[in-house]
């Protein structure tokens, strides 16, 4: 039988939430991997093939069987737990407080074996979600979309700290587009001036550097060329859990169908906005 082929596929654990704002508190599935398949699949599914990999435990399997219910193509990797986040959000929802309750398996080379698509998206939640050999070997399989936030997250005693990326240098190379946000471009290259530390990644043999700055727009750094994205206004914000991993979606979805990164970016843009006016995730 052909071997199906895919435009995207996005790989990371789904998380349980529990994401406590000044107005409310509530749980949710969530993680990279949820919003980013909820987001695509509430765009036009027909115009690029997509599949989520997956990993959390048996118990905890209702956010699959809902996805799968909508149509979104979802395989699972086994894990003795399922990651569980407490996000606490300040008024300005550009700040916030994570614990981490409990950690998934990480994905391994044998787990990885079969995977293969236009574009690879891994949706990291902490460091060792993914190995270095991991990023190496997927990069081989096409073009490999990292997203920098949890390679940049320390556990201690269930509270989440900044911290440098573990064998960076070895893995950045290896990964071609690369999102950031102003806090993370510091810690790993060491430089204040964003746009010079978009320019060391780049340096460091990252194509595309994708800098996500809030309210304040986006950047992308290609070719020693930064294009500037300006901000959507939302006509209201009720939740930002997810607004990133949104964007990172939306940016995705456009340049696997040929997209420029300026037509990319302020989709990306537009549809980040669009979230960040509800809980859960971008709803088209």
């Amino acid at each position: 039988m052909e071997k199906k082929q895919y435009d995207i596929i996005c790989i990371g654990h789904l998380t349980k939430d529990k994401i406590v704002t000044p107005e409310k508190e509530v749980y949710m599935p969530g993680g990279t991997s949820y919003y980013f398949s909820h987001g695509i699949n509430n765009l036009d599914t027909t115009a690029v093939r997509y599949k989520l990999v997956t990993s959390l435990a048996e118990e905890d399997m209702k956010p699959v069987e809902e996805m799968r219910g909508l149509g979104i193509e979802v395989d699972v990797i086994p894990s003795r737990n399922t990651v569980f986040f407490e996000n606490i959000y300040e008024a300005d929802q550009n700040k916030r407080k994570q614990r981490v309750r409990a950690k998934a398996d990480p994905f391994t080379m044998e787990n990885i074996a079969d995977i293969e698509a236009k574009y690879i998206v891994l949706g990291t939640l902490l460091a060792d979600d993914f190995s270095t050999e991991v990023i190496k070997e997927l990069s081989e399989r096409g073009t490999l979309v990292v997203d920098a936030q949890g390679y940049l997250r320390e556990v201690r005693d269930g509270k989440v700290f900044a911290t440098d990326w573990p064998n960076k240098l070895e893995a950045i190379g290896h990964i071609d587009i690369l999102k950031v946000n102003e806090e993370e471009v510091q810690t790993i290259t060491g430089m204040t001036d964003l746009k010079e530390g978009a320019r060391q990644l780049q340096e460091w043999g990252v194509k595309e550097v994708i800098l996500t700055l809030g309210s304040y727009g986006s950047l992308v750094l290609s070719d020693g060329v930064f294009h500037e994205i300006p901000a959507v206004k939302p006509k209201k914000v009720v939740d930002a859990t997810g607004c990133g991993d949104t964007y990172l979606m939306g940016y995705i979805y456009k340049r696997a169908q040929g997209a420029d990164i300026d037509e990319a970016g302020n989709f990306a843009a537009e549809v980040s906005a669009r979230k960040l006016e509800a809980s859960g995730p971008f709803r088209g």
